[in-house]
């Protein structure tokens, strides 16, 4: 019997959906897993038509690959691909910093300097879990804070790049401690108001993943390079 409670027929579609869409996030299903349609279908209580349009929502937002005469998979990434996502995250986070410091009240920023304080406590000891979780809720909030509704579309490629697949690249104790203060400088543009420092702040932050990416990048190419010779 399915663990799963759907609120109501009519809203089964959209929950389902997002149903699978936490499971992807929480890596429940792996980048690449092949998504078995009448174990999902049993697993959630619910029949095929559903599931399938379900998981075309999910493909649109990128998250499931549709692989004829095979059926799906969880999408994954190679570095080359994920530089590029993180180049539109320097975009949409810094634009979504810009918005929250123009818009913001006072329980966002309140929800804010809290998230920070929770960062702080999970460094020591370190739980990558924990830290990977948070830092997704943080960026979330700062869209969320600036009140865009046009930037919930952004949302997919938030949780993936932060909480899927950067984590597998580029993720140290070291490196999350350097990123809370990031964080805590883009809080205090938020709360002076300054739009425009708020979008510098976040879009350097992001920078910082983009170039410890990129510096996996040249360095996979130059063991590559030497193998070869």
């Amino acid at each position: 019997m399915s663990s799963y409670k759907w609120s109501s027929q009519t809203r089964l579609l959209d929950e389902v959906a997002q149903a699978l869409r936490e499971s992807i996030y929480a890596g429940q299903y792996a980048p690449g897993t092949i998504l078995r349609q009448e174990h999902i279908a049993a697993e959630f209580g619910i029949s095929r038509t559903p599931l399938r349009e379900a998981l075309r929502m999910l493909e649109r937002d990128g998250l499931i690959i549709h692989l004829p005469g095979r059926g799906v998979r969880v999408a994954s990434v190679d570095l080359p691909h994920l530089l590029d996502a993180y180049a539109v995250r320097e975009v949409i986070d810094g634009v979504a910093a810009r918005f929250a410091a123009e818009r913001a009240d006072a329980a966002a920023i309140a929800g804010l300097e809290k998230l920070i304080m929770h960062q702080r406590s999970i460094i020591e000891p370190w739980d990558s879990k924990a830290y990977t979780q948070s830092n997704v809720d943080f960026h979330l909030a700062v869209m969320a804070a600036g009140g865009n509704v046009s930037l919930e579309n952004f949302v997919p490629l938030l949780r993936m790049t932060s909480q899927v697949f950067a984590p597998a690249f580029a993720l140290s104790a070291e490196r999350a401690k350097n990123a809370i203060e990031e964080h805590s400088l883009i809080v205090e543009a938020i709360i002076r108001k300054d739009g425009a420092g708020a979008e510098d702040l976040a879009r350097q932050h992001i920078r910082k993943t983009i170039n410890s990416l990129q510096k996996m990048q040249n360095k996979d190419e130059q063991e590559t390079s030497c193998g070869r010779e």
